[in-house]
């Protein structure tokens, strides 16, 4: 197991009242803190991270760890281009990752950004958090900083990922050089022209968060990504941001985002989770809570569908310290992953608007 500093304790730390823990009637889920195992809650494209974070805190793992290794299965899967390898690159084709984590029990947090050629960002923010007094580090010095701790570079842009951009180029300007699939005068790959996809690829909003819950009360949070696609180079959304894409307080719980990190930074999303559950209510209240702040504060009129509702996706997830867990998406049709006694699954997120209304 690797230990996460010295593993001190805050001395004289202050228990949250009972009452700030008290689960509010309605739709509060706990299961997990108590006798039978830990909790540990992500995003959809979490399942197996859930499953392998609990199981690593149930065989005596540090939390932080163990959501680490978690996140790293969808890192490493080339198959998820939101995260990691295979994320969808900036407009200049080039994959830039964020990542932040936060350990309950020290209040550490570490975080990096824009890093390049670096498959695992999560493991490099961990290191952050760990072997420096830092709590964020960007661009070409993330990267020297991670090469000096052994992490090897690699090319991170699939062949997948590298046409989609490729599609999402050549219908970027009518009046450029660049032919769209369906203008080629060559078969691409042997494939008609004609039969080439219709439309045009658009941003693409995707990241993990994973956020774990050990039988004795300790907190640990995560979340990484590959970020906006065809962002501005050097675009940092709230992924690495603590506080917005993610918080954990050891005396209260854990947070974190998925989806358009702008409207997340504006608000402090996790924060304000975090200190809604301080406040008494549940891990889905509080989410809820957050996302109807975002819907109230949106004022840009590109971003607000005819009727004022937000026209993007917003998901927030939470784990309170005694092991009740929620989450809820902008608009409805989503859902989270969540492993605990009953085991690794999926659930329904709880949502601010109905898609039926989009």
């Amino acid at each position: 197991m690797t230990q996460f500093l010295d593993r001190r304790r805050f001395i004289g730390a202050v228990s949250v009242s009972a009452a700030a823990l008290a689960t509010k009637a309605g739709t509060a889920r706990a299961q997990g803190a108590g006798p039978g195992g830990p909790v540990a809650i992500a995003s959809f494209n979490g399942l197996g991270s859930v499953a392998k974070a609990r199981d690593m805190i149930r065989a005596g793992a540090d939390p932080l760890d163990a959501v680490v290794e978690g996140v790293r299965l969808v890192e490493d899967d080339p198959s998820d281009q939101t995260v990691g390898l295979g994320g969808l690159p900036n407009e200049d084709g080039v994959v830039e990752l964020d990542s932040s984590v936060m350990h309950g029990p020290m209040h550490r947090a570490g975080a990096v950004a824009s890093l390049r050629n670096i498959q695992n960002p999560a493991a490099v923010a961990r290191e952050v958090a760990r072997r420096t007094d830092h709590c964020l580090i960007v661009g070409e010095g993330a990267l020297r900083f991670a090469k000096k701790l052994g992490f090897k570079e690699t090319n991170l842009l699939t062949e997948e990922s590298r046409k989609a951009w490729l599609e999402w180029r050549s219908k970027l300007n009518d009046s450029d050089d660049w032919l769209a699939p369906d203008e080629f005068d060559i078969p691409l790959d042997g494939r008609d022209p004609q039969a080439a996809r219709e439309g045009s690829i658009t941003h693409t909003y995707g990241t993990i968060h994973c956020s774990a819950l050990t039988p004795g009360g300790d907190l640990a949070g995560v979340t990484t990504t590959s970020g906006l696609s065809w962002k501005i180079p050097g675009r940092v959304g709230d992924s690495p941001i603590i506080g917005a894409g993610l918080y954990t307080d050891n005396e209260v719980g854990s947070a974190g985002a998925t989806g358009r990190g702008e409207a997340v930074i504006q608000i402090c999303g996790a924060r304000t989770i975090v200190a809604r559950m301080e406040s008494g209510d549940t891990p889905e209240d509080a989410c809820l809570y957050a996302l109807r702040m975002i819907a109230d504060k949106t004022r840009v009129a590109r971003l607000q569908r005819p009727s004022g509702k937000p026209n993007f996706q917003v998901l927030f997830y939470a784990v309170r310290r005694d092991g009740t867990y929620g989450s809820a998406s902008m608009w409805s049709g989503r859902q989270f992953a969540v492993s605990d006694v009953q085991g690794a699954r999926h659930e329904d997120c709880a949502f601010l608007f109905d898609r039926a209304d989009w």
